[in-house]
């Protein structure tokens, strides 16, 4: 989910490949639309060369801020902008997630701008729950959304990640990353969705599951585009992860396994004894990884050639071993002994929640499906839904086609992502998943593909477009495709996906709402939550 900044200078080039700045480094190549960077290559942990002036501050175990308030307690995960660590709040006596932004300014004025954000959300959502009863997260869906409607009042702010605190931290120069940093205090969360289908091996998740999970998803949707008037502009697996019931409980829990490991002497090596370089965490090679390693393998390169980029940011990698790097992250009590501050930063594992552990449940025992809770967070991406927005948003998978040729778009392009994003928790593949030729561009094929399955072409996507001039030719007609292979999203799922015909049927339909090419067409969040398979 973590994603990396970008951002645009003017330019009259083509716009499926602006320039970008870098940490203040312009990087002129405009044939290349989705650049991995370095830091995207495959590793288990940051960069050592980013604990530098302007980027990450260095943290070891036991380090406190805001006044000795939060007190680190282990790493959570990291991204392109920042580190995340389990903390414990001293005052309120609680787990928090501290996410502590790099030092460079550019880094600053983007957390910045998402907490202003975050914070508009927030004094929403207090709005929302002193309007209505219940402001807990209600496991039964369909009886909470029912009360929504009854109630008249939205509750959709419980599946958004909200902003505890915010506070500037300054590190002094004296160590590497010093500065000041911006750190922002969420709540602890779970793995994403990503890892979710990891443990499904790439094959699906289980409809009701899908069902349960899309409708929350909805929900907070609906209250950041209507509520909050927010388009989040960077929905994907990433970027959704699992509500953990009880944080309290389950860190307790974790930490009486971590005692039990090491007195057994089967404790992992400890990340304190980490070098300057970054250390390798090899995957738990169980039967269902074995089986599922080619596909998993595949899909890893598919991720690393194709990272997300938008007029903000562009997202870093995102590898199929137990590591997570989002802003929340999965957490793993694996807690390096506190040691002494040395002058050179020292890599601190980040490692994953095992989700069955967190439900309290058996590995075997499926029940949790019909309990699993999820939020939207990052809103690092997001804009206010009044503006005029063209810039490039969204990561390639799930990019909609009004943002690859130009247009003016709106909150329906999270309902485009969404669409991409249940196709793929349904199948465990992506539903677009465009290349590049001698000939041709990405985002050629990537309108080819959303042809030949749509069917269509809307009049605003030939000439609505900055850009559509470069795609489309006079008729109407896409100028790099001589030959469209049509198939229907129905006959995917039946073919391919080896769903039974009525189960395609009604999928299908219900994400044609999703996919309509002409975004005015497309249903909102609010209007899906209706639909009648989410609702059977």
């Amino acid at each position: 989910m973590h994603s990396l900044h970008v951002y645009t200078t003017p330019t009259t080039s083509k716009h499926i490949s602006p320039k970008f700045i870098i940490n203040g480094t312009n990087d002129g190549n405009h044939e290349q639309d989705d650049p991995v960077l370095a830091n995207e290559l495959p590793s288990d942990e940051e960069d050592i060369n980013d604990y530098s002036q302007g980027g990450y501050h260095t943290v070891q175990i036991g380090d406190t801020f805001c006044q000795d308030r939060y007190v680190i307690e282990a790493k959570m995960g990291w991204g392109y902008f920042s580190t995340v660590w389990l903390a414990k709040d001293t005052i309120l006596n609680r787990h928090v997630a501290l996410k502590i932004v790099k030092s460079d300014p550019h880094f600053c004025k983007s957390a910045l701008e998402e907490i202003e954000l975050l914070e508009q959300a927030q004094a929403k959502a207090q709005t929302s729950a002193s309007l209505s009863p219940g402001s807990g997260v209600n496991d039964n869906t369909n009886e909470k959304h029912q009360q929504h409607q009854k109630n008249g009042h939205d509750q959709g702010h419980q599946h958004v990640a909200q902003l505890l605190h915010h506070f500037w931290h300054d590190a002094g120069q004296d160590v590497p990353g010093g500065g000041k940093h911006v750190c922002m205090v969420f709540e602890v969360l779970g793995e994403s969705l990503l890892s979710l289908m990891k443990r499904f091996n790439y094959r699906g998740l289980p409809v009701n599951m899908v069902k349960r999970i899309t409708r929350q998803i909805l929900d907070g949707l609906a209250f950041l585009h209507d509520t909050c008037g927010i388009v989040h502009t960077d929905i994907k697996p990433e970027n959704i992860l699992i509500w953990i019931p009880d944080v309290e409980s389950y860190l307790k829990k974790q930490k009486g396994q971590q005692a039990r490991r090491t007195s057994s002497s089967t404790f992992l090596d400890s990340p304190s004894s980490a070098t300057t370089t970054t250390p390798g965490t090899p995957i738990d090679m169980t039967a269902s990884n074995r089986n599922g390693m080619k596909r998993k393998m595949k899909r890893q390169q598919k991720r690393t050639e194709d990272p997300p980029l938008t007029g903000k940011q562009i997202g870093g990698n995102r590898r199929l071993d137990e590591q997570m790097q989002s802003t929340f992250s999965s957490l793993s009590l694996d807690v390096p002994q506190q040691n002494q501050r040395s002058s050179l930063p020292v890599i601190i594992r980040s490692s994953a929640l095992d989700i069955t552990a967190m439900m309290d449940t058996d590995e075997d025992d499926d029940s949790w499906h019909d309990r699993i809770t999820v939020k939207i967070v990052d809103l690092g991406n997001a804009c206010r839904a009044d503006g005029n927005f063209k810039h490039l948003i969204q990561t390639r998978q799930y990019r909609s086609p009004e943002v690859i040729v130009g247009m003016s778009w709106n909150d329906r392009a999270d309902i485009w992502s969404l669409g991409c994003l249940v196709f793929e928790l349904l199948t465990g593949d992506y539903l677009f998943d465009p290349r590049a030729d001698s000939k041709h561009g990405k985002d050629d094929d990537h309108l080819v593909k959303v042809i030949e399955l749509m069917r269509v072409i809307p009049r605003s996507l030939v000439i609505g477009g900055e850009y559509s001039r470069e795609f489309f030719n006079q008729k109407g007609e896409l100028r790099h495709a001589k030959t469209l292979r049509y198939r229907r999203l129905r006959d995917v799922l039946h073919d391919t996906y080896f769903m039974p015909p009525e189960q395609a049927d009604s999928i299908s339909e219900f994400l044609a709402t999703m996919l309509e090419v002409d975004m005015t067409k497309r249903f909102s969040a609010k209007t899906l939550l209706e639909h009648e398979w989410l609702l059977s």
